[in-house]
């Protein structure tokens, strides 16, 4: 006859099994991207502090497991599962506002962060940008380093020599100044072409992120990957909830390959879709226009023409699912042509 304490046990154990069980079953996760934290004069990079202190208190009281972005991609790369509620936290080039106001409050959840550091604007001692002897205390501190480059410039133009000088030189500094040698790298504004790709995982890195939409799953290719980008027009409380609750659209084959386009171009985009999903129950919308665009569909297969001429500079399309839980499943790419601004 089974004692008390032991059926007491039993039942914990059982209680424990369906409450973490079906919590580390994830094959995806959502990788957010900062820049300039409560810096309230340049909008297009900053996060307001309310905003980014809504963001934090959203993550923990939905549970949100906020991990560190070299575990996420482990994890994914070897067939591990991650919590069914997986999010990493970066920030672009370095800028003081990531250790005066986002750092204090990541730290105090216990809650990681990867900083990719473009280097020029640190050796020139350029105002608002993180110093060496700063960039050393948050690597003391625990924060993960990646690279951005020396220049922070549109290397995606460069021919593949210059571009790799460019990320060599970042590199060395990198190695220098912190003793590091990343092996996580995000491209400047998120732009990348084909011979971008090759560039860097020729120079060693493992994975490389750009600034489109998307959750980051096992499928996506590990020079391609998406982050969403967080600024205080795109960073309302109500995207964020949408934003962390996305999982990727199982997608492959999608054209064209190269993401470097010519200006003026309207190409033709198009991608499969697996796992069940109905073409047709697919949203696809594109920067340069407005509301959903036409898709034409066959078998599993989505195509759809960018609705107006690519303007100079960046473009981008996100094409969406709802996933039956209120969430969306997502897939986005983005496209640079030549002639754009910062």
């Amino acid at each position: 006859m089974p004692t008390k304490m032991f059926l007491r046990h039993c039942w914990a154990a059982l209680l424990l099994f369906l409450v973490a069980g079906p919590a580390l079953a994830a094959d995806h996760a959502v990788v957010l991207m900062y820049h300039r934290f409560g810096e309230d004069d340049v909008p297009l990079t900053n996060i307001r502090l309310e905003q980014f202190e809504a963001h934090l208190d959203h993550l923990a009281e939905e549970g949100y497991s906020v991990l560190p972005l070299a575990e996420v991609l482990d994890a994914l790369a070897n067939g591990g599962d991650l919590p069914e509620k997986s999010v990493s936290i970066t920030a672009d080039d370095a800028y003081l506002s990531v250790m005066t106001e986002a750092w204090p409050r990541l730290k105090a959840r216990g809650w990681p962060m990867t900083l990719f550091v473009a280097t020029d604007p640190v050796d020139q001692g350029l105002r608002r940008y993180l110093s060496w002897d700063q960039l050393r205390q948050l690597r003391d501190e625990g924060m993960t380093i990646g690279a951005h480059t020396a220049s922070h410039g549109h290397v995606t133009f460069l021919d593949p020599a210059a571009a790799r000088r460019d990320i060599d030189r970042g590199m060395d500094r990198l190695k220098t100044e912190l003793g590091l040698s990343p092996t996580l790298f995000a491209y400047p504004f998120g732009e990348y072409s084909l011979r971008l790709r090759k560039t860097v995982a020729e120079t060693g890195f493992t994975a490389a992120f750009g600034q489109h939409s998307g959750a980051v799953g096992r499928s996506r290719d590990r020079f391609d990957l998406p982050r969403f980008a967080m600024n205080e027009r795109y960073g309302e409380i109500s995207r964020f909830r949408t934003a962390v609750s996305a999982r990727p659209l199982p997608v492959s084959d999608a054209t064209p390959e190269e993401t470097l386009l010519e200006t003026g171009a309207m190409p033709t985009f198009a991608f499969s879709v697996g796992g069940g999903v109905d073409p047709a129950a697919v949203a696809c919308y594109h920067s340069t226009g407005t509301g959903a665009v036409d898709l034409e569909t066959e078998a599993d297969r989505i195509a759809f023409k960018a609705p107006s001429p690519l303007p100079p500079g960046r473009s981008r399309f996100n094409c969406t699912l709802p996933d039956g839980t209120g969430g969306w499943y997502w897939f986005g790419r983005q496209f640079v042509t030549p002639g754009g601004k910062d």
